[in-house]
């Protein structure tokens, strides 16, 4: 029984010193400092040991101005703890707070003259200054430390300075000596490092980067180097250079190729096909794995696809798939190649029949719920082309409930959105929309959100949404890659709901249609329209940086390009262009890029 009580007052005793922490802190953070230090005298009589009560303790102190009682108590500790040297650094800090700067300086040179007989306090008194906003003494302790004792490694915690400072070179040297000393802080730096590097190529902190990358590259070889190039050139969206780094390392390490294919990933979903082409053309020259060689091929489709200019080309995109299909074989490691057929027999060849039954041999031979799932979306795509929207809207759903809070399932939830606009069923699109406006997938989020903003904007105070109505038809036609239909749909919009809010939706998407079609000078035309008609529309900085692109890469009016380009940069600060923007500018006003 004797023991019982002994252990719940110890057990009590315990919970009360928890509580009594708890409020503390509590006092301390809500600026209480007078009852703060109440507590904490008590918590630091208890455990002198506890580096934290002391400290909070003299910063209680210290914030209601009381320095004496934080001097007595430094010395204490002081006498205490002999051979702590950091508490000559709270010390002198304690004199410069009562602006004794003349108290302080000896007190600040004890502590780093503490460091030639011990190293290894470097850590210790370095934060210590670091901690009372010293950074300059702690830049010397840390230096000191490392220059006595080589193997110490604060390099991390140089470079944290150096940052604050906006010593930003000092800081990248401090970075890139990490990884000369070990490797293993590559991901570290890349971190750290990452946080003053922007997509811009032109920023000047990329800049400084990538000229200190280049010199370690001549004086020091290192895959560290060259894997931090590519990164940085990854950043920038820069893929072709990012490959020339990644092709060194790789015929000097003769590695696996998965590094290259992630590129060629990344660099075919930001639209940068001949990048992409080169990449898996590669992969296809040095790799034997099937599987790798398939995906390769897909890709360099997928490619040739999105750079067709005529039929013939597309023609040679067709004998393409027959002839992988042919040598690789309708099997379940083909299965997104006959997905991609499908696709492209639908939407390139407007062959949807002969898709359909690809897609229904292939949900015969599928090897897991999600390669089901591709196949089922892409059938009900081919199904919404058809004008089978029942049909379509029973298989998305299929695989919206098979494979709940998936990726595919958020993809088959926005195409049931999609679908049901299409079919002019708008409550439930939105309904669908509105949950898939938080989605994990910010491609999808944004879609979504798009979506929605068109459905809504349009439906409100119409009883008979006549205009949504018409306007969703030639979205649908749009969908179908039936592009010439479509804008002659668009312009029926324009011409019977003049003023109606659904305006600038039909410029913005005839536009894109012309695009589609090189009628660049009517494109041109839609998007001054859209400027012309509300001059702080949601669409203006996209008309903008549509103009932007189209002088620069269609029309050849470099001037024009510019302005285009500077109204976002001067006009539209919270724009989503304004990084390419900004970048597209500096580029056409001759800014060297290497």
């Amino acid at each position: 029984m004797r023991i019982k009580i002994i252990v719940v007052f110890i057990l009590f005793s315990a919970f009360c010193y928890s509580q009594n922490s708890q409020l503390a802190y509590s006092y301390f953070r809500k600026g209480e400092y007078k009852k703060a230090a109440k507590l904490y005298e008590q918590l630091h009589q208890k455990n002198k040991i506890r580096r934290d009560y002391f400290k909070k303790l003299l910063s209680c102190y210290q914030l209601t101005e009381d320095f004496e009682k934080a001097s007595n108590l430094l010395k204490i500790q002081m006498e205490g703890f002999p051979r702590q040297p950091h508490l000559n650094i709270e010390l002198g800090y304690n004199y410069q707070l009562q602006n004794q700067i003349d108290k302080a300086t000896p007190y600040y040179d004890k502590a780093l003259l503490a460091l030639e007989d011990n190293p290894n306090n470097g850590y210790l008194i370095g934060t210590a200054f670091k901690d009372n906003h010293l950074l300059d003494y702690a830049l010397k302790a840390y230096l000191k430390a490392m220059e006595l004792n080589p193997k110490l490694n604060f390099d991390v915690y140089v470079a944290s300075i150096y940052g604050e400072q906006a010593e930003i070179e000092k800081m990248f040297n401090a970075y890139l000596n990490m990884i000369e000393k070990n490797e293993k802080y590559f991901s570290t730096v890349q971190r750290y490092a990452g946080r003053f590097i922007s997509d811009d190529s032109q920023d000047s902190n990329n800049i400084l980067f990538r000229k200190l990358l280049l010199k370690k590259v001549q004086k020091t070889p290192k895959d560290s180097w060259n894997i931090l190039l590519s990164w940085l050139y990854m950043q920038q969206k820069d893929y072709g250079k990012a490959l020339m780094q990644e092709k060194a390392l790789h015929k000097r390490r003769l590695e696996d190729l998965n590094r290259i294919v992630d590129l060629g990933v990344l660099a075919f979903n930001n639209k940068d096909y001949e990048t992409s082409k080169n990449t898996f053309s590669y992969i296809l020259e040095n790799t034997t794995d099937p599987n790798a060689l398939v995906d390769a091929e897909l890709y360099l489709l997928e490619s040739g696809i999105a750079t067709a200019e005529n039929e013939k080309e597309l023609l040679e995109v067709g004998n393409k798939f027959n002839e992988l299909l042919n040598k690789y074989g309708n099997n379940k490691a083909t299965i997104d190649l006959q997905i991609a057929y499908a696709d492209f027999l639908t939407f390139k060849k407007n062959q949807p029949q002969q898709a359909i039954a690809i897609l229904k041999e292939a949900l015969k031979i599928t090897s897991s719920q999600f390669q089901n799932g591709s196949v089922k979306i892409k059938l009900a795509d081919v199904l919404v082309y058809t004008g089978k929207f029942n049909q379509a809207l029973i298989n998305y759903t299929q695989v919206q409930t098979k494979l709940k809070n998936s990726r595919l399932a958020q993809t088959a939830r926005f195409k049931v959105a999609q679908t049901s606009y299409f079919k002019g069923d708008y409550k439930w699109a939105l309904s669908q929309l509105k949950v898939l406006k938080s989605s994990t997938s910010q491609l999808i989020a944004n879609d979504a959100l798009e979506l929605h903003l068109l459905i809504s904007d349009n439906l409100a105070g119409d009883s008979i949404p006549k205009a949504l109505k018409a306007y969703a038809r030639a979205d649908l036609l749009a969908f179908q890659n039936r592009n010439s239909e479509a804008i002659d749909s668009l312009t029926a919009v324009l011409e019977n709901f003049k003023g109606h809010p659904i305006e600038d939706e039909a410029l913005f998407k005839q536009a894109t249609l012309f695009e589609k079609t090189k009628a660049y000078d009517v494109a041109e035309n839609n998007y001054q329209k859209i400027i012309a008609l509300q001059s702080d529309g949601i669409l203006v900085d996209n008309a903008y940086f549509k103009l932007g692109q189209l002088y620069d890469t269609k029309l050849q009016d470099i001037e024009k390009a510019k302005e285009m380009y500077q109204k976002i940069i001067f006009e539209f600060p919270s724009s989503i262009f304004l990084v390419e923007a900004r970048k597209r500018f500096r580029k056409l006003r001759g800014d060297t890029l290497n």
